[in-house]
């Protein structure tokens, strides 16, 4: 049994770690996981059985309702290995907050902060020799919960299972980033679940962005489901679009992930003197900036994706080029993130939590 400060969390250890059979000079992100994965029981209105065990399978029944009615969620972090050797997470309590958010709105309990960061710090500490130190790489942080009620009816489960696992990763995307102004169909509208990190909003993009990357394409740009007029998120990642010298990133809504890094990425660019705007960004407003050269750069922000420079935006057959500029925002901020993920750039928000 392993005290994370008052939380008993019983271990179950690996025989044989799987470490060395990982190939970490060529880490594909989502491919390789970690030894261990904490998993914890919501019954009776508690959450119990807080354990650590071998990473593997999971037993249910086919009647479990979160395969039925999509009650499921989940978050991504990462850790970072800084050349000191210490083990960082960014930002961990900003995604426990959006992940009791996204529980709130699917009728699920909230996991209560000894359980979500206990749980986390255990399993980080088992695992410590999976985070990787090459530049760029990362060790993927997966918390999610699901129901588990075997019922077969539409109702909010009384039981869940939550779960965190982790992936050792290089980047997500290994190019610039080519993109299409999606304006048929809808990620999300208002009112909807487009706030909430929950597997169905990506289910339904699956569909719409192979269309897209059958033309050549990465990922879509979202856009609002009523008129298809103004920006609201991309595939992986929220949006930001540098217009002279002000970077403008649509506003939060029901229908737009409020992602951790967006987040980051204003305070720092405030923090430079830098004009933000958060507020509606229209296609009609991009396209002329593509077409005059107001339009500086583009890039997606996210955990996984972290800094992604779009390089091409599709509209209506027209393919808008973005050139990379070494001395842009974007690289700036890439650069300061990752400074302040691995301990070189002193962390003067508090957004660092040490292993």
């Amino acid at each position: 049994m392993l005290m994370t400060d008052v939380l008993p969390i019983d271990i179950n250890r690996v025989e044989v770690s799987r470490r060395a059979e990982t190939d970490f000079s060529d880490l594909k992100f989502g491919k390789e996981f970690s030894d261990h994965m904490f998993t914890a029981d919501y019954i009776d209105g508690s959450w119990q059985n807080l354990t650590i065990l071998p990473y593997g399978p999971m037993s249910f029944t086919p009647g479990i309702s979160a395969l039925h009615y999509g009650q499921a969620i989940f978050e991504g972090m990462k850790a970072h290995r800084g050349p000191d050797g210490n083990v960082r997470v960014f930002r961990p309590y900003a995604n426990l907050e959006r992940f009791n958010i996204s529980a709130e709105r699917l009728c699920m309990p909230s996991v209560p902060e000894d359980v979500f960061m206990g749980g986390l710090t255990a399993l980080l500490q088992l695992d410590e020799n999976w985070v990787p130190d090459a530049p760029g790489s990362s060790l993927y942080i997966r918390p999610f919960m699901f129901a588990t009620d075997s019922f077969i009816g539409i109702r909010p489960s009384d039981t869940y299972k939550f779960v965190i696992f982790t992936c050792p990763v290089g980047a997500y995307y290994t190019e610039p980033v080519r993109v299409k102004i999606e304006t048929q169909y809808s990620r999300s509208c208002e009112g909807g679940m487009g706030y909430a990190k929950t597997p169905g909003n990506y289910a339904g993009a699956l569909y719409p962005t192979k269309l897209a990357q059958q033309q050549g394409y990465h990922q879509l740009l979202w856009t609002d489901a009523r008129d298809h007029k103004y920006f609201e998120e991309s595939g992986t990642m929220n949006l930001m679009f540098v217009m002279g010298d002000t970077l403008l990133t649509p506003k939060l809504s029901t229908s737009i992930l409020a992602g951790v890094t967006r987040d980051s990425v204003v305070q720092i660019a405030k923090a430079w003197g830098m004009p933000v705007e958060e507020r509606r960004v229209s296609v009609e407003e991009i396209i002329r900036g593509l077409e005059n050269g107001e339009l500086k750069e583009a890039f997606g922000v996210g955990t996984a994706a972290v800094i992604a420079h779009i390089s091409v935006i599709g509209f209506e057959g027209t393919n808008y080029e973005l050139p990379y500029d070494s001395n842009s925002f974007s690289r700036r901020v890439k650069e300061e993130m990752a400074n302040i993920k691995t301990g070189q750039t002193e962390d003067v928000n508090g957004w660092i939590y040490t292993i």
